[in-house]
């Protein structure tokens, strides 16, 4: 991560929260575009096991996840704690700008 510039990221940022009001409102706009534009599924490196990421999901208590498998196991994942593959998957700039926008 770290390829976009800090406006490119608060553009982004005030694309997918444009219409939200208070943080509950803009972290499900930026979740919205997490899923519609990451692509999936993609497998990256978690803890030395290669795992596929599914899908995000959005927890109850307000957390944006990924949801990732290794075999039978699934386990959710923080998307602030899940590194990124080299080359990123299209649309990985969006958990760039959820990222910038968690600070």
């Amino acid at each position: 991560m770290g390829t976009l510039g800090r406006a490119e990221l608060e553009a982004m940022i005030e694309e997918a929260t444009v219409d939200a009001y208070g943080e509950d409102e803009q972290r499900t706009g930026l979740f919205t575009m997490l899923e519609e534009c990451l692509d999936l599924p993609f497998t990256t490196v978690i803890l030395g096991g290669e795992v596929t990421v599914h899908g995000v999901d959005l927890t109850p208590d307000g957390r944006i996840v990924a949801l990732c498998s290794r075999g039978r196991v699934r386990q959710s994942i923080g998307i602030l704690d899940l590194p990124l593959p080299g080359p990123a998957p299209e649309g990985a700039e969006w958990v760039e700008a959820y990222c910038h926008w968690a600070g």
